[in-house]
């Protein structure tokens, strides 16, 4: 088994977000229509305050009180009625109105911003799990050593989900609160340029502390992701061990290693969230103390000045904008929040877009398998560069079109490791491995792979039918053919049985003969395999390599075993010790010349004599 190497996050935030950009596709109008209308809305509502601060400034001019009106007011109220004296109730009426017409207005902006938003944000999300997928679903076996699959799901999960959340806000939010923080700005500075200055003064101060926020909480994001794939991973490992964890009694262990996982990640929290939680206190300073200075200022100039320098109308218009500006500031802090909590997300999601895989298929490719030969020549691997020793070393072994090859020996004696380089899962480190007389580097995957059916020491079913998941041999198989493949690998099964996910409610001979099956539906130039019928009694073992015999005559057939009863028909078998060819021959040549086989053969055939006597 290879050894997984953490991915390292040394992704930039700026790399990441270009990465992540792409993402967004068919979905860049409503994304472009969604601050759009933000935008609007956010000016409609800051006009209403102003429009009641003429209507307040018209009644004054009407009313004939106080002496000096707004002089806006004045004209638009002489631009509507002229030199005519207007009556109070009619001009009321014509500002009501305008007040009413805003609001509508407002109001279906705000609606339209967020159907945009919803759909640009749910869009982007749903690309960025299926651009991840698919980039799996190109990884190399080299690749996938980099990533554990809990640590994958939670990245096609969590932190799109996180993602997601930062790009409504930012299409959204982000740009109300800025739009509407400039705008009740330049709308306080038409009121009075003197008291809207006191905002500015505290805004430095907010910027400084949100930073310093961001710079100490976004390293324990980094670790509490890290922390949830290992606690997502504790949590798949039980569950698909759940058999066995009850047969050994060992719940209560389970239990303590998930509470110090979960345990892990909920310090880290804390610890995060007490840094962002000063973000709340900070902000709550700036802007209520610039709200006391303006009340005092403002106070002051009235009396002081009595409505010269500032009218009571146009404090209450202005205390509306303060307000429209503390709410501002109140969303930009929390975009802050979660723009620090996506943030490490964003970065390991691009890792997984931008992982390049170690395996392609090459420009002008060979598609077509001609016949199951295989050579391999001066062949060495390991799953790692850094590795210090090799897997396999000095292979050379040549195997012809429709023979039938047994690979045997000790555990960790990488025969997984030689098979798995013929359909090109690895790559050799040195020498080649050839298909067919092309190096397998030269074919493109999808033939090469196409022709090459393996059955795994690792048998894995869908939750599906068993016609389903046969049809992954075969995706146009009848149920005629099924059922044929089915009876060569010695299994009566009926196709509509549902298998539940990972094949829990069958057993492991079943399991074993149903991947044997789809295999066979493949009708491949190249069958392997890997200790696959290990969990069946040998007279079904020995009737399923006589239907290959009959059904597959000229297809390569290599079977990794553990019994020599499963090989000893071989035309040539292979004794793999310490990642090389130990020794080669048929089952009499090493039985009289060979050391290893000879005791393998007798010890086995010593136990079913035990076997057979008691």
């Amino acid at each position: 088994m290879s050894k997984r190497v953490k991915p390292e996050n040394s992704a930039g935030f700026i790399p990441a977000v270009k990465t992540l950009s792409k993402s967004i596709r068919e979905y860049k109008t409503p994304s472009l229509l969604a601050p759009l209308f933000v935008a609007m809305e956010v000016i409609l509502e800051c006009l209403i305050p102003f429009v009641m601060t003429l209507l307040l400034g018209a009644m004054d001019y009407i009313t004939g009180n106080p002496a000096n009106p707004n002089p806006i007011s004045v004209k638009i109220v002489k631009l509507i009625f002229g030199s005519n004296e207007p009556v109070l109730l009619t001009a009321i009426l014509w500002f009501g109105v305008a007040l009413l017409l805003l609001a509508f207005l407002s109001l279906l902006c705000g609606a339209l911003s967020g159907r945009f938003c919803a759909v640009a944000s749910s869009g982007f999300a749903k690309n960025l799990r299926k651009d991840m997928y698919y980039k799996i679903q190109d990884f190399s076996f080299s690749n996938i050593d980099k990533f554990s699959s809990s640590s994958l799901i939670t990245r096609l999960t969590t932190d799109v989900m996180h993602v997601e959340m930062s790009y409504m806000m930012i299409i959204r939010t982000a740009i109300r609160s800025p739009f509407m923080l400039i705008f009740s700005m330049v709308m306080a500075f038409t009121i009075n340029a003197r008291m809207a200055l006191i905002f500015l003064c505290t805004t430095p101060i907010l910027a400084v502390g949100l930073i310093l926020i961001m710079t100490k909480a976004v390293p324990f994001f980094n670790r509490i992701f890290k922390k949830y794939d290992k606690m997502n991973e504790s949590v798949e490992e039980n569950i698909s061990g759940m058999r066995v964890v009850k047969s050994y009694v060992r719940e209560d262990y389970e239990k303590e290693k998930f509470d110090k996982a979960s345990s892990s990640v909920k310090n880290d929290f804390i610890k995060a969230e007490k840094i962002i939680a000063l973000n709340g206190p900070l902000m709550n300073f700036c802007v209520y103390t610039g709200l006391i200075a303006i009340y005092i200022v403002g106070s002051t100039l009235i009396i002081n000045s009595n409505e010269a320098l500032l009218k009571m109308t146009e404090l209450q218009s202005f205390m509306t904008y303060s307000f429209q500006m503390l709410m501002s500031l109140m969303m930009l802090s929390m975009i802050m929040v979660q723009m620090i909590m996506s943030t490490a997300s964003m970065k390991r999601i691009a890792e997984v877009i931008n992982e390049k895989p170690t395996i392609v298929s090459p420009n002008n490719a060979v598609t077509e398998v001609k016949d199951g030969s295989i050579k391999f020549n001066d062949v060495s691997f390991k799953y790692s560069e850094k590795a210090e020793r090799y897997a396999l070393s000095n292979i050379n072994l040549e195997i012809k079109s429709g023979e039938t090859v047994g690979i045997i020996g000790s555990t960790g004696s990488s025969k997984s490791s030689l098979v798995q380089l013929i359909p090109r899962l690895y790559d050799v480190n040195e020498g080649a491995v050839e298909v067919s007389g092309i190096n397998v580097k030269d074919y493109d995957l999808e033939t090469l792979r196409n022709a090459v059916a393996m059955v795994l020491q690792k048998n894995v079913l869908f939750s599906g039918t068993v016609r389903e998941n046969m049809q992954w041999g075969n995706k146009t198989a009848t149920d005629e053919e099924i059922k044929h493949a089915l009876k060569l690998a010695q299994i009566d099964m009926e196709l509509d049985k549902f298998i539940e996910q990972s094949g829990v409610n069958v057993s492991g001979g079943q399991k074993q003969r149903l991947c044997i099956a789809r295999a066979l539906l493949k009708k491949p130039k190249i069958l392997i395999l890997d200790d696959s019928t290990s969990a069946v009694d040998t007279k079904t073992d020995a009737l399923i390599r006589k239907s290959f015999k009959e059904y597959i005559p000229e297809t390569t057939k290599i079977i990794i075993a553990q019994r020599i009863a499963s090989v000893q028909d071989a035309d040539k078998i292979i004794i793999m010790d310490g990642g090389t060819i130990s020794a080669m021959g048929t089952h009499e040549e090493l039985l009289n010349n060979n050391e290893i086989y000879q005791e393998l053969y007798y010890s086995q055939n010593k136990a079913n004599e035990d076997k057979e006597v008691m």
